[in-house]
């Protein structure tokens, strides 16, 4: 009898411990709702579309979330706000951000861009759509305006192969259009130059943060935010993103206080990553707990994943062989 008391008092307490903590929990939760979670990332090959992606050396920021919390299955639920970074992207990528996304509308004045660099200069060809498709060149200086966005400044403009005094006679009139139509992302024009937001050129999820500088360079545009990145020494991981506080959810996980750092398996290159795919990366690699109950992702790299496939498939194969000819 005295045992059966005890344990009906064990219960008690627990069950009144519990209710005593899940007003703490729901609270803690509650209070998490809305906050940015830090990031962290180090030589990072970021995908952001299967054409479109962009070399992060370094970069410190944090996911705003949009509404409640940031989800990695729905890129749209956060913005990666940088206080710093050096983010260095190709000119085939950028080739691709303006021909599929900035100027991507069946109207939009501009098309079949292709992006290269000229020394330390930008050159741009194209065609202008409502000019007949009049083939045009332009090479201009790349630089930051004060409110660190991206200043195309024209120094030598050909349309049809010919001459063109500056970029407004290029343009004509059509550069209002260009300027004024909300079919054209992070656009705008000032006198002979071309104005490009980065916080809206490019495809989701969207970045924010003052550019400090910018300048091309054997076919790269290297930008660079704030001091450029600080190392916290988060981990001593080679390449990785971390993520650090508030709340992440990612599939049916999800993490308070979060402590989550994806590091890549293979250090030896960037860490190559599309978040579109990170389940697969992620159920193609490991994942440990640490003691204060963060989780350490070991991903394969995304664009490592096929040949990963291919060489499981070509081992399976040969231990098949191998079990057919001992019989």
């Amino acid at each position: 009898m005295r045992y059966l008391s005890a344990c009906i008092q064990r219960c008690l307490t627990l069950t009144g411990l519990f209710l005593a903590l899940a007003p703490l929990q729901f609270a803690q939760a509650q209070s998490e709702t809305g906050r940015p979670v830090g990031a962290e990332m180090r030589n990072v090959n970021y995908h952001f579309t299967d054409t479109i992606g962009v070399h992060i050396l370094q970069l410190n920021g944090r996911l705003v979330p949009k509404k409640e919390i940031p989800v990695f299955d729905d890129k749209q639920s956060f913005i990666l706000e940088i206080d710093s970074a050096t983010i260095a992207m190709n000119t085939d990528a950028l080739t691709h951000v303006l021909n599929e996304y900035v100027f991507a509308a069946k109207d939009a004045p501009l098309k079949d861009l292709i992006v290269s660099t000229e020394g330390n200069q930008l050159k741009i060809k194209g065609k202008l759509a409502h000019e007949g498709d009049i083939s045009f060149e332009t090479v201009s200086e790349i630089q930051t305006t004060p409110d660190g966005k991206i200043r195309l400044h024209a120094k030598h403009v050909k349309a049809a192969h010919l001459p063109v005094k500056g970029l407004m006679d290029l343009f004509g009139v059509k550069l209002a259009d260009l300027i004024n139509t909300k079919k054209v992302k992070g656009v705008t024009g000032e006198k002979d130059d071309i104005i490009l937001d980065p916080e809206q050129i490019f495809p989701p999820p969207q970045i924010r943060g003052k550019l400090a500088n910018i300048k091309a360079e054997n076919g790269q545009v290297v930008q660079v935010f704030g001091n450029g990145g600080t190392p916290t020494h988060v981990t001593s991981a080679r390449n990785f993103m971390a993520y650090r506080g508030a709340t992440l959810r990612f599939g049916k996980l999800t993490m308070h206080d979060t402590d989550l750092v994806l590091i890549d398996s293979d250090p030896k290159d960037p860490f190559d990553f599309f978040l579109d795919h990170y389940l697969e990366q992620l159920t193609a690699g490991y994942t440990k707990t640490t003691p204060q109950f963060g989780l350490r992702v070991y991903m394969v790299d995304f664009d490592k994943l096929n040949k990963r496939d291919q060489q499981v498939k070509a081992g399976q194969k040969s231990q098949i062989k191998s079990a057919q000819l001992t019989r």
